[in-house]
């Protein structure tokens, strides 16, 4: 039987065919999953076209983090799809130009504050606002949440106050997972490792995190390759993890953990 057979997951946050969302789709589909995607504002109709590549998609929702209203219709929309959730891939991340690569005395607390919502508070947001399809999960162990997240315990250059919304990440995840834990809910951050995505392309100085990391990590690493990132997604996302919850899962090769 495949992973995730009769798993019924919400993927956030495809775009491109390079995104690690679109990876993290593609393999639950691969395992047995029926999935429903979400995008935002005028990208929406990019997620539809890059949904084309992946088949058998079930549903296309618009879905602004920011916006308490499109959350609330997104509920209604996956409720009448779907009658109940498995899975919820957060892979939203957002700064204003003026948090990265500026220095941490740059940005206006307005842009920091728009960072904060779109990349961290949209966490708590959305797994609020789906507990109660969560709550209905047929699977083995209940639902489970992945948050593709980025390693906060280094200040990495250029990086700037995204690294800080990415501990604020952390942090909520443990916070969140303690909460819907007694409703079956497990909530784990994906850490990965630095890929060439259009994310990453949104980064100043991204090149400074390639050039170094692969050297840095004694499995090796390689940016333009994404698949371990989906598998242990997947993983996470079924019943082989079923007792992990308020972890940081690092697929990076081991860079995180050396001096």
């Amino acid at each position: 039987m495949a992973l995730l057979s009769d798993h019924r997951i919400l993927v956030t946050g495809v775009l491109t065919d390079d995104s690690l969302a679109f990876g993290i789709a593609k393999r639950a589909l691969e395992e047995g999953a029926t999935i429903a995607l979400s995008g935002f504002g005028r990208g929406t109709s990019i997620t539809r076209r890059t949904a084309k590549k992946l088949g058998d998609v079930g549903e296309i929702i618009e879905l602004d983090v920011t916006s308490p209203e499109q959350i609330a219709v997104a509920v209604d929309e996956v409720t009448s799809r779907f009658g109940r959730l498995d899975g919820l891939v957060h892979a939203i991340g957002y700064a204003p130009p003026s948090c990265l690569g500026a220095g941490m005395f740059a940005a206006p607390f307005e842009d920091v504050s728009i960072a904060m919502h779109a990349s961290t508070y949209s966490l708590a947001a959305l797994v609020g606002a789906f507990r109660s399809l969560l709550q209905k999960s047929e699977a083995h162990g209940g639902a489970s949440v992945v948050a593709l997240d980025f390693d906060s315990s280094r200040a990495y250059p250029m990086y700037d106050w995204m690294g800080v919304m990415k501990a604020g990440l952390e942090s909520l995840g443990r916070y969140l997972a303690r909460e819907v834990g007694p409703d079956h809910i497990r909530v784990n951050m994906l850490a990965a490792g630095p890929l060439r995505t259009m994310a990453a392309k949104s980064i100043p100085g991204f090149s400074l995190f390639e050039d170094t990391w692969d050297e840095r990590a004694p499995l090796g690493w390689d940016v333009h390759d994404a698949s371990a990132v989906a598998d242990t997604a997947v993983a996470l996302l079924s019943p082989l993890l079923r007792a992990t919850t308020a972890s940081i899962i690092h697929v990076d090769g081991g860079a995180h953990a050396m001096g």
